[in-house]
């Protein structure tokens, strides 16, 4: 069989690509070596989200009488939780066998790997090997969990994201190692549920690639939770006891002793770079990743790859936009697309956490902006003194705003709070259309809502604030 692009991997990025490459008339084919979707939406953004909810809904419970409702003895079900969370996901798989059967996509089941240009070998589940000709080889094989030479993942008493979705039954208590994205959000879910999570992180702050606010915001919110926070600290060495694991703790006055009934090994994560072909074609990758150009071609003219695989963030959505722009550049050099797409700017790309209160930001913190030279205005606005925020019973952080004093550029937007994921969208748009603080100001937000904070954040900034 041949084909004009096959891609290799089918998550946010492969299975994007695929579709955007039917759609400008490429005869396609995706190869998927376990689930349609990838990692996303089988084990990682779609089932955590389920999981997350579920902890919400028990938190409304225990509050329940702050809105003046009496609930019963409210319990967990864990069981059924993870029922759910499964139940979502496959949902969300199959809903992509539907997209891959409407655009004519042949989908090509089993492990895939670049055998010479041109050329793309898949393998089944019984080893069976078939060889696929295609003139572009668009490679999304996406990531997993790192592993740490000392915490190796065993799936029993250390675990990474995968097994934490799934576990037999609720532990009673959890270390959490690493506090991105992936260990705050499960140390939410299981301290919400009655597990003791203890979190240990190597740098100084928790969420350490947010602003030095959000961190110190979200720490205060998580001891208030009761979840034990250890910054400036690393897991050593993991033992297995009888009842679970003891971790040894380097701390910065001394090593201590930490018991629990499982390790969360969350320290990042690892592209799947290894057996897809890369060496016999003499693909370039730098630090674990492939080095490609702006529009995702690798030094081998006809191979592409994007995703969690190059540098960049490894998010969903940058995965499928990366998706297609790396389509349109190639059927715009076949003639098949009008223009070419316009290039990925990285600094303008939102980053989401999940936990609760959530946390969404875009662009430069008020360090790093500092740091680049440009003197600042800083807006703070506190949910507390959102009317919509106080109807809700979620007053809990804040958004924070950051522009360029000399011309009003909007540098970048910070916030921690309730469905803060949902409003970070403004501050991306405005962003690429280099929107001035005036603009927005001149833009009527509704009330009252959560999204007006971004405005009164901009109005405390320039020394106009009226709710506050």
């Amino acid at each position: 069989m041949a084909y004009d692009v096959i891609v290799i991997g089918s998550g946010p990025g492969g299975y994007v690509a695929a579709i955007r490459a039917s759609q400008l008339g490429f005869k396609t084919a995706v190869v998927e070596k376990e689930n349609l979707g990838g990692i996303c939406l089988n084990w990682g953004c779609i089932p955590t989200k389920a999981l997350l909810k579920t902890a919400q809904v028990f938190e409304y419970t225990q509050h329940s009488k702050d809105y003046g409702i009496t609930v019963g003895d409210a319990k967990v079900e864990f069981d059924a939780v993870i029922k759910r969370s499964r139940g979502v996901a496959d949902k969300m798989s199959r809903g992509v066998q539907f997209l891959m059967k409407k655009n004519k996509i042949d989908v090509l089941l089993g492990h895939g790997k670049v055998k010479t240009k041109g050329q793309v070998e898949v393998t089944d589940k019984d080893g069976k090997a078939t060889v696929y000709d295609a003139k572009h080889i668009i490679l999304a094989t996406g990531a997993r969990a790192r592993e740490l030479p000392n915490l190796k993942i065993d799936g029993k008493n250390v675990i990474g994201y995968r097994e934490a979705m799934v576990l037999p039954k609720q532990p009673k208590s959890m270390i959490v190692v690493g506090s991105g994205a992936i260990g705050v959000e499960f140390a939410y879910f299981y301290a919400t549920i009655g597990t003791k999570v203890t979190i240990v992180e190597f740098l100084p702050r928790i969420v350490p690639v947010e602003d030095e606010d959000i961190s110190k915001e979200l720490e205060k919110i998580y001891k208030k939770k009761g979840i034990d926070i250890m910054t400036n600290a690393s897991v050593e060495a993991v033992e297995a006891t009888g009842n679970g694991v003891k971790a040894k703790v380097k701390t910065q006055t001394g090593e201590i002793t930490l018991e629990a009934d499982v390790v969360l090994s969350a320290v990042g994560i690892a592209a799947n770079i290894e057996n897809i072909g890369l060496e016999g074609l003499g693909i370039k990758t730098d630090k674990g990743r492939v080095l490609v150009d702006k529009y995702y071609q690798t030094n081998i003219p006809g191979v592409y790859a994007i995703g969690d695989m190059v540098p960049g963030q490894a998010l969903a959505h940058v995965a499928s936009k990366e998706a297609i722009v790396c389509v349109e550049a190639i059927a715009y050099n076949e003639k098949k697309y009008a223009h070419k797409p316009a290039t990925i700017d990285y600094m303008n790309i939102p980053g989401c956490t999940y936990c609760a209160p959530e946390i969404a930001s875009v662009g430069y913190t008020e360090k790093a902006a500092k740091e680049a030279g440009y003197e600042v205005k800083v807006g703070k606005f506190p949910f507390s003194a959102s009317g919509k925020a106080s109807a809700a019973g979620a007053t809990e952080g804040f958004v924070k705003v950051i522009f360029d004093a000399k011309y009003g550029e909007w540098l970048g937007t910070h916030m921690i709070g309730a469905n803060v994921t949902e409003i970070i969208a403004e501050t991306v748009v405005a962003r690429k259309l280099e929107t001035t603080y005036q603009e927005v100001l001149d833009s009527i937000h509704p009330h009252p809502t959560m999204s007006e904070s971004v405005k009164d954040a901009i109005e405390v900034a320039y020394g106009e604030a009226i709710h506050l």
